[in-house]
């Protein structure tokens, strides 16, 4: 797979180069190959194939050509940096310990892959960053927005979009903040974005926030943390204000949906103590925090579910 994606195979079929000469010739590579990588690719339905000629099966048109706004190819870059890798290879250590057997993991300060993480991300996100966006508006205008572990800063830049009063303030490492900027800048809304760098645990937020973001954020720390984090949260929000939890949300039985519930494995690799959490438990954390009120709405997030944690 990642030598399809460093290739451009995906992306050369999608632009209708479809035999192996064809392809090869656009991926400057050798028909025989070629020719051999995307019968592999066909045995495992990433292409299809109808005599000499190929194609992109469903998913592979949506998330593997490269001029598809919803392409995960960037993705593969950070999945294989060298911690992460070097997680799931000391993956019997973790299990016997109960989190990642590389110390902090994922987590350290300043880590550089969060920034890979942000530019590979980036196109993944619009259309979850669009459907965020849209729901929340539902409940109201928002003025002053909290993006938590901003990453590339999508979420809120789509808040600020449907918001066009908001004040965006960007919460992440300081070396990560650097992409949310150039990608609010490019959007147009640098003078409605401010950023807060450091740890999220130890920011000065300050207060009278609408509503916080909180994507992909909780399911690196355990339930006690999450409860501490929120509870912090809740100080940040104004009478009325709303908590959006943007995550993984597996059912009750913890094997599915497969996707959601799959991640605890890759927290179980990469953090000390993160996982993924059901809603029932998302829920008890917030009201813990001192929440009133905590829903989970109906519509997915792309393959995130929203929860929203009322003050």
């Amino acid at each position: 797979m990642k030598a399809a994606i460093d290739l451009e195979v995906f992306t050369a079929i999608a632009e209708g180069k479809v035999t192996s000469a064809a392809i090869a010739d656009r991926c400057k590579a050798s028909e025989r190959g070629v020719r051999i990588l995307c019968d592999f690719l066909t045995i495992h339905e990433f292409l299809t194939k109808e005599g000499d000629r190929y194609g992109l099966a469903p998913d592979s048109a949506l998330f593997l050509n490269r001029h598809s706004p919803a392409y995960l190819g960037g993705a593969v870059e950070f999945l294989l940096t060298r911690r992460i890798m070097a997680s799931h290879e000391k993956l019997t250590e973790a299990v016997r310990l109960g989190g990642t057997a590389l110390g902090a993991g994922t987590l350290e300060a300043e880590n550089p892959d969060w920034v890979e993480f942000a530019r590979a991300m980036r196109p993944l996100m619009t259309m979850p960053a669009e459907l965020l966006a849209g729901e929340l508006r539902k409940g109201g205008e928002a003025q002053k927005v909290l993006d938590i572990a901003a990453g590339h800063g999508m979420f809120g830049i789509a808040v600020a979009h449907h918001n066009p009063a908001a004040n965006i303030h960007a919460s992440d490492w300081r070396n990560v903040l650097a992409v949310a900027q150039e990608n609010a800048t490019a959007a147009g809304i640098a003078d409605r974005y401010h950023l807060l760098p450091g740890d999220a645990f130890e920011t000065n937020f300050g207060s009278g926030y609408d509503l916080v973001l909180i994507t992909n954020f909780l399911h690196h720390f355990d339930q006690a943390m999450c409860t501490t984090f929120m509870r912090k949260v809740h100080a940040a929000l104004r009478p009325g204000g709303r908590a959006a939890i943007v995550d993984f949300v597996p059912n009750p039985d913890r094997v599915s949906p497969p996707t959601a519930a799959a991640f605890s494995m890759m927290m179980l690799a990469t953090t000390p103590t993160g996982d993924a959490y059901t809603f029932a438990e998302y829920e008890k954390m917030s009201r813990d925090a001192g929440f009133a009120r905590v829903e989970l709405a109906e519509q997915p997030i792309g393959i995130d579910r929203l929860v929203v944690a009322h003050k």
